[in-house]
């Protein structure tokens, strides 16, 4: 079975609103930003996966929008309406299949343009939970409380997670929230949803992102620093959050597993050289690095406060700033993993984490990570 690897990376700066752009200019720029810095047309591309949601696009068959500007005539073209990270995911396995050599795989979403409370309201269950007025944010409150009375945490932990992504995002030009600020600052900001409050939550943004995979044998058609796909898990938990234990996640563990195990990694703390996390919430960075592997429960924190996960030191974590820097609905999974192949690329730039060899990009849908996609990157074979 051949190899496949991510050969060219683009994105979006990530805003609030572009209010100049609709979803093709979007889709468009970052489609030229990529074969500008290949040097191809849309000749080169064999097959298009493109991630985003009718809900959100407000239109049935959203990815129709974008079709012209991605180039998808006469070839194949196909939508998760999902994260971004499971749509490299389907992309890896078109090729895989033997039916292609390349695939594109773009996300793209303007938050901007919906009303994500709603939205986030028709996740839930339309004869029960709806009515009551349950959001993302508000199921987010649920976990965030639950996991820090659990391990008797406070938010003064959150704030650790907060201090560290706001202040990376600072380095990031593609950011659209980022700052110096205190653990004061953050626990004085407005409380949205008990313990969450205004840091705590990702912003809600407009952009798209862009990664082009190729099979191995096409790889030095296109660059001399591929980004090998060297080890991926997926699974999905209970739709139902009574049907869950909030503190955990299953499905993340076991898409961390697999995903471990195909890599041929087992001490990821030691093995891994950087970590790009999907923290839709700020108590999500601390969960998951747990699940991950990469401190024990409840004491996920403990990795900011030694400064094993702030930029510089052993394993950094979102150095990118993370979602809490950016949040494009089902573009910031596609993100942690061009994120990730950046610094195994080397570039970048002031967040570069150097010698990174290893890189897990993770990504997330549904109501307190009902679903996770964990990859794992390398630059050598």
């Amino acid at each position: 079975m051949h190899r496949v690897a991510i050969v060219g990376i683009a994105q979006t700066k990530f805003e609030a609103q572009k209010i100049d752009q609709n979803y093709a200019e979007l889709a468009y720029e970052v489609t030229q930003s990529l074969f500008n810095q290949l040097g191809i047309g849309y000749e080169a591309v064999e097959n298009v996966v493109t991630a985003s949601s009718d809900f959100w696009d407000g239109r049935t068959i959203s990815s129709m929008a974008v079709q012209d500007a991605v180039g998808v005539w006469l070839k194949s073209e196909t939508k998760v309406s999902s994260d971004g990270s499971l749509a490299v995911l389907y992309g890896m396995m078109r090729i895989l299949s033997g039916s292609f050599g390349t695939t594109l795989v773009l996300a793209h979403c303007k938050s901007s343009e919906g009303q994500p409370t709603m939205l986030g309201n028709a996740v839930f269950d339309p004869i029960y939970q709806r009515q009551l007025g349950f959001d993302l944010v508000a199921a987010g409150a649920l976990q965030a409380r639950a996991y820090l009375e659990k391990y008797n945490l406070t938010e003064l932990d959150l704030a650790e997670v907060i201090v560290k992504n706001l202040g990376n995002a600072t380095l990031n030009p593609n950011a659209q929230r980022s700052m110096s600020i205190t653990i004061e600052d953050a626990l004085k900001a407005n409380l949205v949803a008990d313990p969450l409050r205004e840091f705590d939550i990702a912003p809600n943004s407009d952009g798209a992102c862009a990664i082009l995979l190729a099979r191995e044998d096409l790889v030095s058609k296109f660059t001399d620093k591929p980004v090998w796909l060297s080890g991926v898990g997926h699974y999905q938990d209970n739709y139902y959050l009574g049907d869950r234990d909030l503190t955990t996640s299953r499905s993340l563990e076991k898409a961390a597993a697999k995903a471990y195990s195909m890599a041929g990694i087992s001490n990821p703390r030691k093995e891994l050289n950087v970590v790009e996390l999907y923290d839709t919430f700020s108590y999500q960075e601390l969960i998951w690095t747990e699940l991950l592997g990469l401190a024990e429960r409840g004491k996920g924190v403990d990795l900011i406060r030694n400064g094993v996960t702030k930029l510089g030191g052993e394993l950094p974590v979102n150095p990118s700033g993370g979602v809490l820097g950016a949040h494009a609905m089902f573009v910031a999974g596609l993100v942690r993993v061009a994120e990730a192949a950046k610094q195994l690329r080397g570039e970048a730039g002031a967040y570069q984490v150097d010698g990174a060899r290893k890189a897990l990009a993770h990504g997330t849908v549904g109501p307190c990570g009902q679903t996770h996609c964990v990859w794992i990157l390398s630059n050598n074979k």
